[in-house]
């Protein structure tokens, strides 16, 4: 009896620990996990940890063109030469202005490490946005750029933009966040105010894209639902080549003069890896 336990106890002791897994071999293992997999087993002990600061790990979660992506965005000389593979990670994970104006935004999701980015509408080409009769910029916690342009009442709507980046190669899609109705907070509560809403489902809003390689896309769609903030797919375009620059023109437009239109906030413009499209709930509605 005394024998058995003492044979147990010794085989418990000589069974492996993390600890004596060699460090190269997890690394080579958390090259093939998503970030947020690689950032949790770097918490289980201090192998794990070195592992997760190899450079090859997050270099393999980068863009390819991230060096085109890092001159883009950042000054000339104001980069840190020094910072290893996954600091860089975490820089691009930021929301990075790189335009003079704060007006476009641009930044690596974090599960996926694929580039997103955004133009506010203060950055966008509206017509009639001068004239406060029409249009008013209005500030809100709504909007990562604090403020939407609000449409009381227009009978010609039109919205264009442009945008000219360093994609890496990939399919993307291009999305107006829009929001019918005036949302607010009252008494803590938020409110939506549809007084001005009308027009819209009269005529399709049509939507067109074009980019600098001969792609375009048109698309016609009703604006819907009140309350909430959706997604208004506006196409597709495909970048093969990471190391040049694509420009992608945009426009929504609803220029039928026989009726106004009214009521809509205009968030910003978004432009994701098509893909989101299965992953992310938030654009299943658009």
């Amino acid at each position: 009896m005394g024998i058995w336990f003492s044979t147990t106890s010794s085989s418990h002791s000589s069974k492996p620990s993390l600890d004596e897994l060699p460090e190269s071999c997890v690394a080579a293992v958390m090259e093939y996990m998503d970030p947020p997999q690689i950032c949790k087993l770097a918490s289980l002990n201090r192998t794990f940890r070195g592992a997760s600061l190899a450079d090859f790990v997050w270099e393999s979660k980068l863009p390819s063109n991230y060096d085109i992506i890092l001159r883009k965005i950042f000054d000339a000389g104001s980069f840190p030469s020094h910072l290893r593979k996954r600091e860089i990670y975490s820089r691009l994970c930021s929301l990075n202005t790189f335009d003079d104006d704060g007006n476009k935004k641009v930044w690596l999701d974090r599960s996926m490490g694929k580039l997103c980015l955004c133009i506010s509408a203060k950055g966008l080409y509206i017509t009639g946005i001068d004239d406060r009769r029409y249009w008013n910029h209005i500030p809100t916690e709504e909007s990562r750029f604090s403020s939407v342009a609000y449409l009381q009442q227009i009978w010609w709507f039109e919205v264009d933009g442009e945008v000219e980046f360093p994609f890496p190669p990939g399919t993307y899609s291009l999305f107006f966040r829009i929001h019918l109705g005036k949302a607010s907070k009252r008494f803590g509560r938020r409110v939506c105010n549809t007084e001005h809403v009308h027009g819209w489902d009269i005529k399709p809003v049509r939507f067109q894209l074009w980019t600098s390689d001969d792609q375009h896309v048109a698309s016609h769609c009703f604006l819907k639902g009140t309350g909430k903030w959706r997604y208004y797919h506006a196409g597709d375009f495909v970048v093969e080549d990471g190391n040049v620059s694509t420009k992608v023109k945009f426009s929504m437009t609803q220029i039928d003069c026989t009726h106004t239109k009214g009521g809509l906030c205009l968030d910003s413009v978004f432009v994701f890896p098509s893909e989101f499209r299965k992953v992310k709930e938030f654009l299943n509605h658009s």
